[in-house]
């Protein structure tokens, strides 16, 4: 059984449950989107990309970000999944990242897109 992200309770007032793919696109958004510190019990966990949103645009931040992405998902997520793509766009407060990778268990290739707005900016 898989949770469902974020948690939540089905129409059965049961905690909601996530199919495999499902799940792990999950897993992939919280690697994404949670900044380092933020878990008490695993303060290295999670890139940091949301600090990004605001640096200026360029060539080399945009690479130092797919790295950043890349690294931070092999540490966290390379016994469930093989990454072999990652493209990341900023524009104004919103961060968009589009994730290629295969699933280990299923051994399917999926495209996943994550996008984030900064609440809050202008």
């Amino acid at each position: 059984m898989n949770l469902a992200y974020p948690y939540r309770f089905d129409h059965r007032g049961y905690t909601a449950e996530a199919t495999d793919d499902t799940h792990l696109r999950d897993l992939i958004e919280q690697v994404l989107f949670t900044s380092p510190g933020e878990r008490v019990m695993l303060p290295d966990f999670g890139c940091g990309v949301m600090q990004m949103v605001f640096a200026p645009n360029s060539f080399e931040l945009a690479s130092a970000t797919q790295v950043l992405i890349q690294s931070g998902l092999q540490r966290w997520l390379g016994h469930l999944l093989t990454v072999s793509n990652v493209s990341v766009e900023a524009d104004d407060a919103t961060l968009t990242i589009s994730v290629t990778y295969q699933g280990l268990t299923s051994g399917q290739w999926r495209m996943e897109t994550f996008q984030r707005s900064v609440e809050g900016a202008p």
